[in-house]
């Protein structure tokens, strides 16, 4: 059985997941006010593309930080946020006589329908990495360029290790990868020894830029071996610094001493007499201070 056509995605899906009549006016309502506030708001009016493609990935953050904060009660309206930006570039666009949202909706239900034919059709996939790399495979054959690369598809303007992550990922649907975690591994301490190389010989910022990325990019790779995000690992790496950073403040702050005027190894003893802080904000401490 051939994957199922975009004509034939229209009511592929059971009935059981169909939206009530109740839902469908609330997504029509919101459509029309943003719609009426390109109208008659003058800031909405004046916004372009352009203009706001940069709130659409603070919005984005927001929502991670909810996520990361487990912040339920506001996860709806970060999201909520999100989804404003969808309807709004799809009104400009429609303005513009580009395309409108019912295109929007329209190409992605056809894509999620094409690209899940273990669903929508009589393709199996036994586990989610037979999944993930039929889609790639699918993905693969919708492009129209006989040069397309695999690539494709993975936007450059991704945070670093992010993008690293998903180039590495793509590679790897096609075959190219390590065999196993060892010999990534052992790429990390090749890179590792490059990079100390350089530094060790001063052999000049551009050629340490280099084998820093590639060293990065190494790191980047064992991690996927290991089912490990490292932009998230990363990111929580960050946040545990800086709680703990901030109690050290906070506990010379409390004896009446500036951290400027703190010397180093007061500030170590300090650092290395706490606890990392939880995801709640909440302290705990190896000792009381002194």
């Amino acid at each position: 059985m051939a994957s199922p056509t975009p004509d034939s995605a229209d009511k592929i899906y059971e009935d059981q997941f169909a939206a009530s009549p109740e839902r469908l006016e609330a997504f029509a309502d919101v459509v029309a006010v943003v719609k009426q506030l390109r109208r008659d708001c003058p800031w909405d009016r004046a916004q372009t593309h352009e203009s706001v493609k940069h709130l659409l990935i603070e919005e984005a953050y927001e929502v991670v930080g909810a996520i990361d904060e487990r912040d339920w009660g506001g996860l709806p309206e970060e999201l909520g946020d999100v989804f404003l930006h969808v309807l709004f570039h799809a009104t400009i666009a429609e303005e513009e006589g580009r395309f409108t949202l019912a295109d929007v909706i329209e190409a992605e239900t056809d894509k999620l329908v094409r690209r899940h034919p273990h669903v929508f059709g009589e393709v199996a996939a036994d586990d989610a990495d037979e999944v993930a790399a039929s889609w790639e495979e699918i993905k693969q054959q919708e492009k129209d360029e006989d040069d397309a690369s695999v690539l494709d598809g993975v936007p450059p303007q991704l945070p670093a290790l992010l993008r690293a992550q998903r180039v590495q990922e793509k590679a790897a649907g096609v075959g190219f990868e390590f065999p196993d975690r060892d010999e990534a591994w052992g790429k990390v301490q090749e890179e590792l020894e490059e990079f100390r190389e350089t530094v060790t010989a001063d052999e000049g910022p551009e050629r340490q830029h280099e084998e820093l990325g590639d060293l990065l990019f190494a790191l980047v790779n064992y991690a996927r071996y290991a089912g490990l995000n490292p932009e998230n690992a990363l990111r929580d790496g960050v946040d545990s610094f800086t709680d703990r950073f901030q109690h050290v403040e906070r506990r010379l702050a409390g004896r009446g001493v500036s951290i400027n005027e703190a010397d180093l190894a007061e500030m170590r003893r300090l650092w290395a007499d706490t606890n990392e802080v939880d995801t709640n904000g909440a302290e705990a401490r190896k000792s009381t201070d002194a």
